[in-house]
C-alpha cells in the first residue's frame, strides 16, 4: 500500500504536518501567554484587594476605637454639663488627630444631639430618622454598626457612618454614638491604586449594599448587589477570584474579593479583561501573521525538498526492512541455539554458560549457589512399553511442570541436561531452599498422574539430587556442584526413587 502511493501524497502530507505543527505551536504559545497574563493579573488584583481590605479595616478600626471611648465616657460619666463639655474636648481632639474622621457625635434616645466634635456645639438637629439610629434602637447588641453612606447634615459631605449603641445602666436604649468617616479619605486611597482605565474597586457590606466604588457615582451609593455574580461568589467563600460581567456598568472584569478581618464588609478589585488582554491581542495578531507567512514559505520549499529526497528515503526503507529481517532471523537462530527443541527448556549450551556466570557471581558476592539434578524414574521401561513418541510427550509434560515450579528470579534456570535428566540452577539459594523447590517439582510431576505400568508407583515420577555451595576462590569449581548433585541423585534412586536426595 505504501509503495503504491504517489510521491505527491507524501510531499503534501509532510508539508501539511510541518505547517500545522508550526501553527499549532504558535497557537499554544499564544494561549499560554494569555493564561500567564491572566494569572499575573489575578495576582495583581488579589494584592490590590488585600491592600484595600487592610486599609479599610485600619480606617474603620481607628474610628471604632474612638467611638468605643465616647460610649464608655457617656455611660460612665453621665450627661451633665461638665461631663459633656469634657467629652466635647475629647471628641474635638480625636477628630483632629485622625484625618479619616469627619466627626464624632452623640445622640440621646430621641435622636437629639447631645455633643459632637464640631468647634461650636450643634444641638439643633435630630437624627432619629437615620438608618443607623433605627438599627440600634431595635437591636440591643453593643458591637459597631456600619451604615450606608449619607450626606452629613453638619458638613454637607459624603460620610460613612460607624455607630455604637449607648445604654442606660439597666440596659435600655439611651442613644447612639456616631463616628463619620470622610468618604473623600477612602476615595483618595482608591484613586491611588492603578486599576487601568476601565477597572473598578468597591467596598460592600456583607448584606450586599454598595458603600463606595471607583469610578465614584452618588447614584451607586447604597446599590443592592445581592443578585450580582460577585456577591454570590463572596457568599461561597470569603476570598476568591472570578471573571464576571458587572451588573453596574456591563464591563467584563477579573475580580478579586476579600473580606475585612474585623468588620462585616468586603472589598473587590476588578481589572478590565479587555484592557488586560489588549496588548496580548495585538502581539498575537502580529506574531500569528508572521508565523502564517513562514508556514507558507515552509510549505513551498518543503514540498520541493521532499520530492528530491523521496528516492533516498525509499532506498533507506528497503535497507531497513532487510536489516530487520536479518535481525529477526538472528534472534530465531540464537533462540534455537540456546533452547532444547523437544522440551522448550534451555539446552546444555545455555546451561553451561549460565552456570559459569552465576558461579563467578556467587564467588564475588560470597553467596550460595544451588543446583537440582532431576531424573525420570524408570524412563527406559516407559520408552520400551509406550514407545519413543510417548516418551517424548512425557518429557514435554514433565518439562512444563518443572518450568512452572522453578522460581522466576534473574539467574534461575531450568535446562535439559541430557537424555531424561533436567537441571535447575538456583542462585542465592541454600540447600534447604533448593530442597523445597525440588520437593515441589517432585510432587507436581507425581500429580500429573501419567500412567507408567513399568514403575513401582504405576505413574511417572522423578528423583532429584540437591547440592548447594558457597564458592571459594581458587578452591571450588563449578563441576564440584554438578558432581555433588549427581551423587545426591544417585543416593535418592538407590533409596527407592520418587524422592529427594541431598549432598552431604
Amino acid at each position: 500500500m505504501y509503495k503504491r502511493l504517489p510521491i505527491t501524497f507524501w510531499a503534501t502530507l509532510f508539508v501539511t504536518v510541518v505547517c500545522v505543527s508550526l501553527l499549532a505551536s504558535d497557537a499554544w504559545r499564544s494561549w499560554n501567554a494569555r493564561e500567564v497574563l491572566l494569572a499575573d493579573t489575578e495576582r495583581a488584583a488579589a494584592n490590590l484587594a488585600r491592600a484595600m481590605a487592610q486599609q479599610a479595616d485600619d480606617t474603620i478600626k481607628a474610628a471604632d476605637t474612638s467611638l468605643a471611648d465616647v460610649v464608655e465616657r457617656l455611660e460612665a460619666d453621665g450627661r451633665g454639663a461638665a461631663a459633656l463639655a469634657r467629652l466635647h474636648r475629647v471628641m474635638t481632639s480625636q477628630v483632629g488627630n485622625l484625618s479619616q474622621l469627619n466627626g464624632l457625635y452623640a445622640y440621646d434616645e430621641e435622636g437629639r444631639w447631645l455633643v459632637n466634635s464640631r468647634p461650636v456645639l450643634e444641638t439643633r438637629f435630630n437624627n432619629a430618622d437615620r438608618e443607623y439610629f433605627k438599627y440600634h434602637r431595635a437591636n440591643p447588641g453593643r458591637g459597631p454598626y456600619i451604615g450606608v453612606p449619607v450626606i452629613s447634615r453638619s458638613t454637607g459631605k459624603w460620610v460613612l457612618p460607624v455607630s455604637r449603641r449607648v445604654s442606660h445602666a439597666d440596659g435600655s436604649f439611651a442613644g447612639v454614638a456616631l463616628a463619620t468617616i470622610d468618604v473623600e479619605y477612602l476615595k483618595r486611597f482608591q484613586q491611588s491604586l492603578d486599576i487601568g482605565k476601565h477597572g473598578a474597586v468597591i467596598l460592600v457590606s456583607n448584606g450586599g449594599t454598595t458603600l463606595l466604588r471607583r469610578p465614584f457615582s452618588p447614584e451607586l451609593m447604597g446599590r443592592d448587589l445581592r443578585t450580582s455574580p460577585l456577591y454570590q461568589a463572596y457568599m461561597q467563600g470569603k476570598a476568591g477570584t472570578g471573571i464576571w460581567r458587572s451588573t453596574l456598568d456591563g464591563e467584563v472584569r477579573l475580580n478579586s474579593f476579600r473580606a475585612l478581618d474585623n468588620y462585616p464588609l468586603f472589598v473587590s478589585a476588578a481589572l478590565s479583561k479587555d484592557e488586560v488582554l489588549e496588548h496580548w491581542r495585538r502581539d498575537t495578531f502580529l506574531h500569528t501573521l508572521g508565523v502564517g507567512m513562514l508556514a507558507v514559505l515552509l510549505g513551498f520549499f518543503g514540498r520541493r525538498l521532499v520530492r528530491q529526497i523521496h528516492l533516498r528515503l525509499q532506498a533507506e526503507q528497503e535497507l531497513l526492512q532487510a536489516r530487520d529481517a536479518l535481525e529477526s532471523l538472528n534472534r530465531q537462530l540464537e533462540k534455537m541455539a540456546l533452547q532444547d527443541g523437544l522440551t522448550g527448556l534451555a539446552n546444555r549450551r545455555q546451561f553451561d554458560v549460565t552456570l559459569g556466570n552465576e558461579f563467578s557471581r556467587a564467588m564475588r558476592q560470597g553467596s550460595e549457589l544451588a543446583f537440582i539434578m532431576i531424573d525420570v524414574d524408570y524412563f527406559k521401561q516407559y520408552n520400551d512399553l509406550q514407545g519413543h513418541s510417548a516418551g517424548d510427550d512425557c518429557l514435554r509434560a514433565l518439562s512444563r511442570s518443572i518450568r512452572m515450579q522453578t522460581p522466576k528470579r534473574p539467574g534461575d534456570l531450568a535446562a535439559r541436561y541430557g537424555g531424561e535428566e533436567i537441571g535447575v540452577l538456583l542462585p542465592n539459594t541454600d540447600a534447604e531452599g533448593a530442597r523445597a523447590v525440588a520437593e515441589r517439582i517432585r510432587a507436581a510431576v507425581e500429580a500429573l498422574q501419567i500412567p507408567h505400568p513399568g514403575s513401582l508407583f504405576q505413574v511417572v515420577t522423578v528423583s532429584a539430587g540437591v547440592a548447594a555451595l558457597k564458592p571459594r576462590r581458587g578452591v571450588d569449581h563449578a563441576t564440584a556442584l554438578i558432581e555433588a548433585a549427581d551423587r545426591a541423585l544417585y543416593a535418592a534412586k538407590s533409596a527407592g526413587r520418587n524422592r529427594i536426595g541431598s549432598a552431604a
